[in-house]
């Protein structure tokens, strides 16, 4: 099997948004079923990646317990971690146990030094994923289910396996929604050959069914 190439761009500049106004509020449905029936990860991969979140979330709240907020997001076994922690060194802890655990191939510890997130904030961060994600929806350059959108304290992480063109696309729409402050680009760029190998795959998956 021909091997990618882990390309991680990250820390973009802060892009101030050049649209706004209202957008679609649900980004579900037949959207949601092609992200999993699509998807350029193998099955088995999306299921450890499930497994990797889980296990690392448990494993950093048994050690910070409340005085860390940290969510954990993992994309083809590239873990993500966004947040707040209360010092350098929990942010430090944070990430060795996300390293340690089996399988993780890379983590990138985007967790800043602040108090818990208040619910407010949480709720515009996820009310900023929904607006992305529906962009992305009517969006010809990039398919909607190729990028997978977190956002904390109105920075928009994007991840996923996607082409120069794609990233280039999903970029775009994340810098030019109402509300984001920053958009961190935390993708594994493959080839145009290599996408459609996977995309091709992913349809042979799912017609196999």
């Amino acid at each position: 099997m021909k091997k990618t190439t882990l390309t991680l761009t990250l820390g973009l500049a802060v892009l101030t948004p050049t649209l706004s106004g209202c957008f679609p509020a649900v980004a579900t449905g037949v959207a949601a079923t092609a992200a999993v029936a699509a998807d350029r990860r193998t099955g088995g991969a999306i299921v450890e990646d499930e497994q990797l979140e889980w296990k690392i979330s448990s494993a950093i709240q048994q050690a910070l317990g409340d005085r860390a907020h940290v969510n954990v997001t993992s994309f083809n076994r590239i873990v993500l971690l966004t947040g707040e922690v209360p010092d350098e060194a929990a942010k430090q802890r944070a990430e060795t146990l996300a390293k340690k655990t089996e399988n993780v191939r890379t983590v990138v510890n985007e967790l800043i030094i602040a108090p818990p997130s208040a619910l407010a904030s949480r709720a515009n961060d996820a009310s900023l994923t929904t607006q992305v994600k529906a962009r992305l929806v009517g969006n010809r350059d990039v398919p909607a289910h190729l990028v997978k959108v977190v956002t904390e304290g109105g920075v928009v992480f994007l991840m996923g396996l996607v082409t120069r063109r794609e990233g280039d696309a999903a970029t775009y729409v994340a810098r030019t929604t109402s509300g984001v402050k920053r958009v961190v680009r935390v993708f594994e760029f493959i080839s145009d050959e290599e996408a459609k190998r996977l995309d091709h795959a992913a349809k042979q998956s799912q017609n196999g069914r």
